[in-house]
């Protein structure tokens, strides 16, 4: 198994339900924002490349003797930086292009795809007070994806079904929604209301009205859905990987922050990045296809990702870091190894 992105927050956890399983795993990873210390224990039974995934002979080197791709790299961050960083995101087109090709000219199985909710139509996704679930058919012409980032995601779904219409190649597409757990990063909303909480930030800062609605998904679900999607779909077929928990982010905010034990004065900032007001998955689909459901709850979820973060997070490093990953990514680690 091929896993691009696999250092990362949701790659490194595929990559240790993988070697669970009982897979041998490359890692292929330009640490721009992965970390060989989110490997832990399995560091050592997988195989860990520093590349740019981007440039076609490096990725046709990544592929060889390659069974399934995992395709999770991309150029992406929080809400904060893919508004404000939408050149950067465009680079995925290119980055995700010489994946497939490579996948394709390696005579790989299948490439499962990290798609995003952020390819619905931002039309049908604006008024947080309708009861609105996205349905995997909404997806169609005329396409209105969630800026340059969703763009490049729906074209990657695109592209991984006329490869396996005109070329055979087996593809599936997961369409993840608002991913946190542990090893997150805070330039993601559930990770920064963590970060401001251990913090104990008085007054708290929240971007928008606090009225924008989420259906924020565990890792632990969505590496589920993916490994299901790579065993029961092979036509490019895109599926929701998601909870219906429809949760407000002023309520996220109260759920956090009483886990620290505080009630601090609420300051927010409509001026602010915020993205879609009502984004929700329909996942029936996903139950239909994969026989997947998510099955840890917003409330059981934030409780263990908030207890990691206190457990292995150093205020004075958050208080650092916080300020520039908001609308930023972690900075590149040293080089790991070369593509042989």
């Amino acid at each position: 198994m091929l896993v691009t992105g696999g250092a990362s927050f949701i790659g490194s956890h595929l990559v240790e339900a993988l070697v669970a399983r009982g897979a041998h795993v490359r890692v292929a990873d330009d640490f721009s924002s992965g970390r060989v210390g989110n490997l832990g224990l399995v560091a050592s039974d997988v195989e860990v490349l520093q590349v740019d995934l981007k440039d076609g002979s490096t990725a046709a080197a990544a592929c060889r003797s390659v069974e399934v791709v995992f395709h999770l790299a991309a150029d992406h961050g929080g809400r904060g930086y893919v508004d404000l960083h939408q050149a950067a995101c465009a680079t995925n087109f290119g980055l995700d292009q010489a994946v497939f090709n490579a996948a394709l000219a390696a005579r790989v199985e299948k490439v499962v795809f990290a798609s995003s909710g952020c390819v619905y139509p931002l039309c049908i996704q604006g008024d947080p007070a309708v009861e609105t679930y996205l349905t995997e058919e909404m997806v169609g012409p005329p396409f209105e994806p969630d800026g340059l980032y969703g763009l490049a995601k729906l074209a990657g779904e695109l592209s991984l079904r006329a490869l396996h219409r005109e070329h055979g190649l087996g593809a599936a597409s997961c369409r993840y929604f608002t991913v946190y757990g542990p090893r997150g990063v805070e330039n993601h909303a559930v990770m920064a209301m963590i970060a401001r909480a251990v913090l104990r930030e008085d007054p708290f800062a929240v971007w928008g009205t606090g009225q924008q609605i989420r259906n924020w998904t565990h890792v632990d679900d969505i590496v589920a859905g993916t490994i299901a999607a790579a065993e029961r779909v092979d036509d490019g077929t895109a599926v929701n990987l998601g909870t219906t928990e429809r949760v407000r982010v002023l309520d996220a905010v109260g759920m956090v922050c009483a886990l620290e034990g505080y009630q601090p004065e609420i300051r927010l900032q409509p001026e602010m990045p915020t993205g879609p007001l009502n984004r929700v998955a329909d996942n029936s689909l996903a139950r239909d296809l994969l026989g997947w459901q998510p099955r840890v709850s917003f409330a059981d979820g934030v409780r263990r990702t908030f207890e990691w973060y206190k457990a292995t997070q150093d205020p004075k490093a958050v208080r650092a870091r916080l300020p520039g990953l908001l609308t930023g990514r972690p900075r590149a680690e040293m080089p790991v190894a070369a593509v042989p």
